[in-house]
């Protein structure tokens, strides 16, 4: 009798009604590591630190040995990866520094569209928590400002030489703790994102976990100090890993995890003594050492598991790919660098929506790459941001493992395909490619910009000689 009774309320419900529920909106989890090398976790390098739960992540899902990030430090990279634009194009290409008075009014501008701000109309909920080094303490450029729901964590980069808030923890705008130490922060952020994963009920959520590992000072909690074979650094990594367990139990736990993308990247390349793998130099340059960084997709049921692929996708393809999954439209009145990216995680295409790509070292444009081939243009050292500046020890046209190119007199080419230490310059012997190269430079140089050069789409760097320190 119920069940006829049931059948009867259904045929009587509009169809409209019946169908109007829309499906399920994903969450989106993006765990961030700090100056993380290409060589330095397991399932990227065998002579990386053991990282099962991070190597369960790629297994379970789409690893990418083609991930670029467009810049070689922290500032921009992350201004890149919120807005999904080149950190010249949202007017963020240099790395701030909270104890310079130059840098006091220097953070996201206000009126950039961030990937929460997107999402928020969409009825997402949004978290933040670590090391946010965009200008926490500029007015209009605080995780809430830039659309998130909730935040925990210090203004930058724990040192001293980072202003006297260098190791005060906020909860919001509020004070949490002072002098909080570095060794207590890995925990406390994974605290308070199993938290928040916990509470969610109905509404999607967008968390963004931005670890102060692996960089300086090297100081992992005392249950990892010990843990592996390559030092504090290694231990650092270690913790690293333990944290992604425990973020990916909460999910799992939470009974969210067919329906939660998580992504694991890195913001730039390493310093010593991190490892690149096979690439050439790191954090700082423009060698691939700089810019390619592990980048782990995750999603049971949407992405399939196993995948390893060399097709070139970035970071700033994370916001039209989630703006796209949550039914939300970007904005028309700006260009977005980025790309969806879904068919290439789901294994439907393998064609890179990126014809080119631009290697900028803070507002010097030094390289372009289209396909296998990467142009190295020419420079000086004065063109050089104030951490690849020449020194004694550098020479002309020689690679600094550091610095990568610091001057060059004439352009280097090099087909990565089968040149990834970027070794062997071919510009001689294809002189149409170098061509090629050199009309797509000065084309995107005339629309981001240059050292001397304002680019036409290039956003305001509300910065005195963003070069010099």
């Amino acid at each position: 009798m119920r069940t006829r009774f049931t059948l009867m309320l259904l045929f009587f419900i509009p169809q409209a009604v019946l169908w109007s529920a829309e499906p399920t909106k994903p969450n989106f989890v993006v765990i961030f590591a700090d100056d993380l090398g290409y060589g330095d976790i397991g399932c990227y390098e065998s002579t990386g630190v053991s990282t099962p739960h991070l190597d369960a992540l790629a297994k379970d899902g789409f690893r990418s040995t083609d991930f670029f990030v467009p810049a070689n430090v922290c500032s921009p990279s992350r201004a890149a990866l919120l807005t999904g634009r080149y950190p010249m194009r949202c007017g963020l290409p240099v790395a701030r520094n909270e104890a310079f008075e130059k840098y006091q009014n220097y953070g996201l501008a206000s009126d950039e569209q961030t990937i929460p701000e997107l999402l928020e109309p969409a009825g997402y909920h949004s978290l933040m928590v670590g090391k946010w080094h965009l200008g926490m303490e500029v007015k209009g450029s605080h995780p809430l400002d830039a659309g998130f729901d909730e935040h925990l964590g210090i203004p930058s980069n724990y040192s001293k030489g980072r202003g006297p808030n260098h190791n005060t923890l906020y909860r919001g705008k509020q004070i949490e703790q002072k002098n909080v130490a570095c060794e207590e922060l890995t925990k406390r952020y994974t605290d308070e994102v199993v938290a928040f994963i916990e509470r969610q009920e109905d509404a999607p959520f967008f968390i963004y976990v931005s670890h102060h590992i692996v960089h300086t000072p090297l100081r992992p909690s005392k249950d990892f100090v010990g843990t592996t074979k390559k030092g504090k650094y290694g231990d650092f990594i270690a913790e690293l890993d333990h944290s992604t367990g425990r973020i990916m139990k909460a999910i799992r736990d939470s009974g969210v995890d067919d329906n939660t993308i998580v992504v694991f990247t890195s913001d730039n390349g390493p310093i010593a003594p991190g490892s690149a793998g096979t690439l050439n130099g790191g954090k700082y340059c423009t060698m691939e050492g700089g810019h390619r960084v592990p980048g782990i997709f995750r999603w049971p049921g949407q992405i399939p598991p196993g995948q390893v692929s060399n097709t070139t996708l970035t970071s700033m393809d994370l916001l039209p790919t989630f703006c796209e999954l949550a039914g939300v439209e970007t904005p028309t009145d700006r260009k977005f660098d980025g790309q969806n990216i879904l068919s290439i995680l789901q294994g439907k295409t393998t064609a890179t929506p990126h014809e080119f790509l631009y290697y900028y070292n803070g507002t010097n444009l030094q390289a372009v790459r289209q396909g296998d081939w990467k142009l190295h243009l020419p420079r000086t050292g004065a063109d050089q941001p104030f951490w690849s500046k020449p020194n004694k020890a550098n020479k002309a046209n020689k690679a600094n493992k550091k610095k990568g190119f610091v001057t060059l007199d004439n352009p280097l080419l090099f087909n990565l395909q089968n040149d990834l230490g970027e070794q062997t310059n071919v510009a001689a012997q294809n002189p149409d490619v170098v061509a090629r190269l050199q009309t797509q430079a000065d084309a995107i140089r005339a629309e981001l910009g240059d050292v001397r050069v304002t680019g036409n789409d290039q956003h305001a760097i509300n910065l005195v000689e963003p070069q010099e320190r």
